[in-house]
């Protein structure tokens, strides 16, 4: 089960049959895996890594700190869901330190990125403070690294 799914996370394009060959198991069997984990919402989708500095998309991507008031009932809950529902918004995290949200957004320029602090996310109640990091390169994303060319790891020197 969990070799299947670390098998689809590093490679979703894996047909139901090289899935059974890899696993050895039957393809009915493997299909009928991928459909229980997806209405079970284990596998919450399938998604394309792509270099968008190889086309000719403009954007900008950055890392924002939130620190907030935790409400009495619902912890960090509210004002988290509050904020992954803005479409801006492509991840969103609690974290332990300093501050207690890492959210993470894309927009098309700098200023966009600031009016969605100082008009979005700024004036959410119990939001305390924020800071804002713009990402200036993105050198290795979910394991796959950036702008480099593959490198074979069976030639080594010596």
């Amino acid at each position: 089960m969990n070799e299947m799914l670390q098998l689809l996370e590093n490679n979703a394009r894996l047909s139901e049959e090289q899935l059974a060959m890899m696993l050895g198991k039957e393809k009915g069997e493997i299909r009928a895996m991928i459909e229980k984990f997806e209405r079970e919402r284990v596998i919450l989708g399938y998604k394309a890594l792509i270099d968008w500095d190889k086309t000719d998309k403009e954007s900008v991507t950055a890392l924002i700190e939130v620190k907030i008031t935790p409400q009495r009932d619902r912890g960090f809950d509210r004002i988290a869901e509050k904020i992954y529902n803005y479409p801006e918004v492509e991840s969103l995290y609690l974290m332990s330190g300093a501050f207690d949200l890492a959210v993470l957004i894309e927009g098309k320029t700098m200023k966009e990125v600031a009016y969605f602090v100082a008009m979005k996310l700024a004036p959410i109640e119990d939001v305390v403070a924020t800071s804002t990091h713009f990402v200036l390169r993105k050198y290795k994303d979910k394991g796959v690294i950036f702008g480099a060319d593959p490198v074979d790891e069976r030639i080594t020197n010596g």
